[in-house]
């Protein structure tokens, strides 16, 4: 290769990693519009914090784990990118197929890892004490995220079965989603959310553009994630792989809004918008894989079954404010399968063709079983970090005080929002659950009211 090719294909990954870490911005303004206005510094501070976290972690353990030189489960060579002590296309060998320095990699990969840690929080928000953030960080980034990403990108037990996952189906969305649901379980619906008879209300978010410029920012830094996967700025995939990305995502749009309208008979905003998420989320794995025209069917079918899990969740009493699990898990979950049913042989370059194509079964199996292996691992071990939270002096939860009145003013001192809830600036009249069940409420310029609560923190 020469110079100037190593160049170009240096600057084009480099390039794509910039888009996918502009992501966290698309994380941060779909958040905050689904929030309320009395959470949302907590949101940025969340991502900020998160980001940080989950880049220091995968430098010191994260990377090796994925990546590096070990045995069918994790990576056990590499730690802080160190390759002193050997050569990095033997520490690394998972990654030699691209010729971009190592430096280069961890930075691409990385952005990936912290889009993972990202999903987690969305169906945690408005109620999740700051502390849990930051231990979960740790682990998720530095083993749970890690050791999914060994199986199937690393060299592990399921990239020796061919499961093909070109850019994180499974190894970035549902594995965050899996977490999320764990957190979710565990953490327990919104103040107000159900009912005392199950019924779910809407609590809507404070700011329907901001989220939808969240969803946008995301399509955006979508085009870095699939096609920057090829690591090389001369792969003719790139081209190919933007069109099949964007026309999953639209047809997500598309699918989301007329499923949402044949039940409710309403162009809902944020259905329309976790279409576009679900259908991005879903055409991840097969975006290299397969034709323009079965990218159409994977977004409509993905933007489908997003809004069917939404209500679903809120049938089985999941409080998912944002529809994470239904975007990232549902949609990571048909992503991988349809891997295995629109894989062409042309471009069958991991694994066989799809089902559709002639390949038979066996490609199907492989995927349905990288499914089943990495919601079961990463559920578990999630389930496990957010329940010594729970039982720890930390806790997991925040206190019915601190619920009502805001993450923003108890958890960082300041709202988001000041001029909305400062004396003299507005007026704020929140909704108040008395002890007895009657509502009550406090009004006035800034005032807050509140009745004598029991301490609910965990």
């Amino acid at each position: 290769m020469s110079e100037t090719q190593l160049a170009l294909d240096t600057v084009w990954v480099i390039f794509a990693a910039c888009l996918v870490f502009f992501m966290q911005a698309g994380f941060a303004m779909l958040e905050v519009g689904m929030s309320r206005g009395k959470n949302v510094g907590a949101v940025v501070a969340k991502v900020l914090v998160n980001l940080s976290i989950a880049t220091v972690a995968f430098w010191v353990v994260g990377f090796a784990i994925t990546f590096g030189d070990g045995n069918a489960i994790i990576g056990t060579s590499g730690f802080f990118l160190d390759v002193a002590t050997g050569d990095v296309d033997t520490i690394f060998a998972s990654l030699s197929w691209a010729a971009v320095p190592l430096s280069t990699k961890f930075l691409f990969q990385v952005a990936f890892c912290a889009v993972s840690l990202a999903i987690v929080w969305g169906t945690m928000l408005d109620r999740t004490r700051f502390p849990v953030y930051i231990v979960f960080a740790i682990a998720f980034s530095a083993l749970i995220y890690p050791t999914v990403g060994h199986w199937i990108w690393g060299g592990g037990w399921l990239s020796g079965l061919g499961m093909q996952d070109f850019a994180g189906s499974t190894v970035v969305h549902l594995c965050g989603a899996m977490a999320a649901l764990a957190g979710t379980l565990l953490l327990g619906a919104r103040l107000g959310k159900f009912d005392s008879t199950g019924r779910a209300h809407a609590i809507p978010g404070h700011s329907m553009p901001l989220a939808m410029l969240g969803v946008l920012i995301m399509w955006f830094g979508w085009f870095g994630f699939n096609a920057g996967s090829t690591m090389a700025a001369s792969a003719g995939l790139i081209g190919d792989i933007a069109v099949n990305t964007t026309l999953a995502a639209s047809m997500g749009v598309l699918g989301a809004i007329a499923v949402g309208y044949v039940m409710h008979r309403t162009v809902d905003i944020a259905l329309a918008g976790n279409g576009a998420i679900a259908g991005l989320v879903a055409i991840t794995a097969p975006c290299a894989f397969v034709a323009p025209w079965a990218s159409l069917v994977i977004g409509a079918v993905a933007g489908s079954l997003m809004v069917l899990t939404v209500f679903a969740m809120d049938r089985v009493h999941v409080d998912d404010p944002i529809g994470a699990i239904a975007g990232h898990g549902v949609g990571g979950i048909w992503g991988t399968l349809s891997c295995g049913l629109f894989t062409t042989p042309a471009l069958a370059a991991i694994g066989e063709p799809g089902l559709f194509y002639g390949g038979g079964l066996r490609q199907l199996g492989v995927q349905a079983l990288g499914i089943g292996a990495v919601a079961a691992f990463v559920f578990g071990a999630s389930f496990a970090v957010f329940y010594l939270c729970k039982i720890s002096p930390i806790g997991l939860r925040v206190g019915q005080r601190e619920e009502i009145e805001g993450l923003d003013m108890h958890e960082h001192g300041m709202w988001g929002y000041p001029e909305q809830f400062l004396p003299g600036y507005g007026r704020y009249t929140p909704y108040i659950p008395a002890p007895n069940g009657r509502p009550a409420t406090a009004g006035g310029r800034g005032a807050s009211a509140m009745p004598a609560f029991a301490d609910e923190s965990e």
